[in-house]
């Protein structure tokens, strides 16, 4: 029998906001918790650790607030940290989210037993974003309680392969949380995730057309003029391939033959690899292949409350269909 989460027991929908690079802060995260569905954030997004810190208790100091008010539990929040050795901060970082008993943990880019052993000893979860096979058994071996699928479409960091197939392939030796990710903008999509065999939705691309994101109004711009094919999967901004906006790539002057490379493009060897990162990522701007469905830009209350309804309507027509076949 599948372990079920119990944090995630009370959600609204079936919905994780994926913690977008630059993007996320605590408005955003606190009005996805107060809407019922989990709210994310990387830890990079402050420039320090101390910087961090603030966030965290920020978010738990409104939510708590929240609930003294309404009597209504917030869902959870989490933190995503870059396990990975150009990341110098992770150490520190995951020392806050101990202390201040951060209950969800997303890694990305290595999963390490260790980190989830420090988790759970204070009663946290951990999440892994996988693209393959490969990776989600040694996530499994390092004991996570649930993988991100990271499917073809997705924005950021992006899988090539069909979300279906690596739904099959992860759940024949993992019996635990599959969340699944890439190319879910509305609740139709979410009900079409659980029908694959998913346990939750991980939206990102849709969170960043909302008032509470920090993204430039020139960048939401950009995603409600932009369909599918204007999503490009390149390694030239950041060394590992991800899923970016054509006309920002078009802006900076990187051509159709530079993001074909597998080379990055050298931004400046005077950053380090974060500032290098965090440079690329604030004029290059990412998206998944939901754009497509994307045309407005509103408050999350707005955009949590249209997608549960468009969540149920989809369950009813398909169970409907009972009863044509």
């Amino acid at each position: 029998m599948k372990d079920k989460i119990s944090v995630f027991s009370g959600l609204s929908i079936p919905v994780i906001a994926a913690p977008l690079f630059l993007i996320s802060g605590p408005k955003l995260v606190v009005e996805c918790c107060k809407n019922g569905i989990v709210g994310t954030f990387p830890a990079l997004n402050q420039r320090t650790t101390e910087g961090f810190e603030e966030w965290v208790i920020q978010i738990k100091t409104e939510l708590d607030e929240f609930e003294k008010e309404t009597g209504k539990t917030p869902a959870p929040f989490g933190v995503n940290l870059i396990v990975h050795n150009t990341n110098p901060r992770v150490q520190a970082d995951l020392k806050i989210c101990i202390k201040h008993k951060v209950p969800i943990i997303i890694t990305s880019l290595g999963a390490v037993s260790r980190l989830v052993d420090a988790v759970h000893s204070y009663g946290g979860i951990v999440l892994h974003d996988i693209v393959k096979k490969r990776h989600a058994e040694k996530a499994a071996e390092a004991g996570v309680d649930g993988l991100i699928l990271v499917s073809a479409g997705a924005g950021g960091h992006a899988g090539t392969i069909n979300p279906m197939a690596l739904i099959s392939e992860v759940k024949g030796f993992f019996n635990k949380t599959i969340i699944l990710s890439g190319c879910i903008s509305n609740g139709r999509d979410v009900a079409s995730a659980m029908q694959m065999g998913a346990d939750y939705a991980y939206m990102g691309t849709r969170f960043i057309n909302t008032k509470e994101s920090r993204a430039p109004e020139d960048y939401k711009q950009m995603i409600i003029n932009s369909g599918a094919t204007d999503i490009v999967y390149t390694a030239a901004v950041s060394g590992v391939p991800a899923s970016f906006l054509r006309p920002s790539l078009e802006s900076m002057g990187i051509t159709e033959e530079m993001w074909s490379k597998k080379a990055k493009v050298d931004f400046g060897k005077e950053l380090d690899a974060a500032q290098a990162e965090a440079k690329a990522w604030s004029t290059i701007w990412s998206a998944g292949q939901g754009v497509t469905n994307i045309s407005d830009d509103m408050p999350v209350k707005e955009l949590v409350e249209r997608i549960i309804n468009e969540f149920k309507d989809a369950i009813k027509e398909q169970s409907n269909l009972l009863d044509k076949f």
